[in-house]
């Protein structure tokens, strides 16, 4: 029987170069097509219990983090928040600004969410400017953040987040097989 973590890394397509020279992909169309139901397990098992039990909403970020936050919500009953890029949700929002390692953006989430014990949901963990934004953007909101839940996490490009960061994948222990060219 496969190793959960190889099963996971081989559903990840990595691609160089894109979306700019010197940036490495990480595609998880393929995982999505083929294991989201260990791809769900693996994230519930990869947070601790007492923070999936304090849980009220888990926060989506967009976009593929929509995707993985859908998964915990549904599984766990809790709610789901949308962290969307700018111009994407009707007003009142609250936003924030952020520089991430390919350029510039905003996210914003809708004004009218009460506060929340919440969990951020992302995809992967690069230099932290995504999941920092949105650590600002749940304090200006004033959530509560739990942590955060991350699919991949890419260690070498970021330091500590000050906050409790989950992850399933780390780039660091990447089979030999997946390993990029």
């Amino acid at each position: 029987m496969m190793k959960m973590s190889t099963l996971l890394w081989s559903g990840i397509r990595t691609v160089q170069d894109f979306p700019k020279p010197g940036i490495c992909f990480y595609d998880l169309t393929p995982l999505f097509m083929n294991n989201l139901v260990e791809l769900t397990d693996a994230l519930i098992a990869s947070i601790p219990a007492e923070q999936l039990a304090e849980v009220e909403s888990f926060v989506a970020v967009e976009a593929r983090g929509f995707v993985l936050a859908s998964l915990l919500a549904q599984r766990t009953g809790k709610g789901l928040l949308l962290v969307r890029k700018a111009g994407k949700l009707p007003p009142p929002v609250i936003g924030v600004g952020y520089s991430l390692e390919y350029g510039m953006d905003r996210l914003e989430i809708s004004a009218d969410i009460q506060p929340q014990k919440v969990i951020i949901v992302d995809d992967v963990l690069a230099t932290g400017g995504t999941l920092k934004a949105v650590n600002q953007l749940m304090h200006k909101c004033e959530h509560t953040v739990l942590g955060a839940s991350i699919f991949l996490d890419l260690p070498d490009l970021h330091q500590d987040l000050g906050m409790n960061v989950w992850s399933v994948l780390d780039e660091n222990s990447k089979p030999v097989a997946q390993a990029v060219a």
